[in-house]
């Protein structure tokens, strides 16, 4: 681990995952906030020493599905995984663990 660890909220990584509605079966649209709630309480604790969590809808195509920001900006693709790498992670491991962890969830919360 990094010294220093966990970062002051502000330094975070920021990950905005964006779920779709159809993700729930076909009343996704009437259960998607509640998803993302439910989500959003499973992934606070997860890698919180550098990253905050946004769990939303996606309620439009032309956002992207995981959307990546530090100190309020948004920042591409390879600037994640330089972050990431920074602290010994893998950006495809890390985008990998993230889906599966979202497909728990929605069982999880399916079964409920």
């Amino acid at each position: 681990m990094v010294n220093g660890l966990p970062l002051p909220e502000e330094k975070k990584l920021l990950v905005i995952y964006r779920v779709e509605s159809g993700c729930l079966g076909p009343d996704g649209a009437q259960l998607i906030d509640a998803f993302c709630g439910f989500a959003q309480e499973k992934f606070e604790s997860v890698d919180s020493d550098i990253i905050r969590w946004t769990i939303v809808p996606r309620n439009s195509k032309t956002l992207p599905e995981i959307e990546y920001n530090v100190v309020g900006k948004q920042i591409s693709h390879l600037q994640a995984i330089r972050y990431l790498a920074f602290f010994g992670r893998n950006l495809d491991g890390f985008e990998g663990n993230l889906s599966e962890k979202i497909a728990r969830y929605i069982e999880a919360f399916m079964s409920r």
